[in-house]
């Protein structure tokens, strides 16, 4: 069965089951309440799905791609790709285009955890000073440590809670 969005129609409209429309989701993942994250990619979201099939546009703001931290539709992406929840109902995602690796707090506070955007390598460090070449897809471990696959790399990456990146 189909959870939200209608197969054949793209767009970018919160709502109800098929009433909601994506635009090439890349990713899912699941917290503890059943609600599902979706990197919406195209649209340059993450969006959220309950339970209920209701979806909502937790960070990003469709058609407008960037880096920005910020709340809610304040907050830039660009082609997000990977999503992952950590026990807190935090959202972590892989940005492959602008390198870095997000969070966004259960009430849509989005940071850059890791990386600088349009700066791409393989450095490992803390927060800004850390590069990525593409990073794809992103896992939580039950401390709070982030992997990431670096694809252009060929690298697997682990990022602390305190925002340290090593290879």
């Amino acid at each position: 069965s189909t959870l939200a969005g209608t197969a054949g129609s793209s767009g970018s409209t919160d709502g109800t089951g098929s009433a909601a429309r994506f635009y090439n989701p890349r990713s899912v993942a699941v917290d503890a309440a059943g609600n599902v994250y979706v990197a919406d990619y195209a649209n340059h979201t993450i969006r959220k799905i309950t339970p209920g099939g209701v979806v909502t546009t937790l960070a990003g703001t469709a058609g407008s791609s960037g880096s920005t931290d910020g709340t809610g539709s304040a907050a830039r992406l660009n082609n997000p790709f990977g999503v992952a929840v950590d026990a807190a109902g935090n959202v972590y995602v892989a940005e492959r285009v602008n390198h870095t690796i997000r969070k966004i707090t259960s009430g849509g506070v989005v940071t850059t955890l890791a990386g600088t955007a349009g700066s791409s390598g393989s450095t490992d460090g803390t927060g800004s000073a850390a590069r990525f070449n593409y990073p794809f897809g992103v896992a939580v471990d039950a401390a709070g440590n982030v992997y990431v696959a670096d694809i252009d790399n060929n690298t697997v990456r682990k990022i602390t809670a305190g925002g340290v990146v090593t290879t």
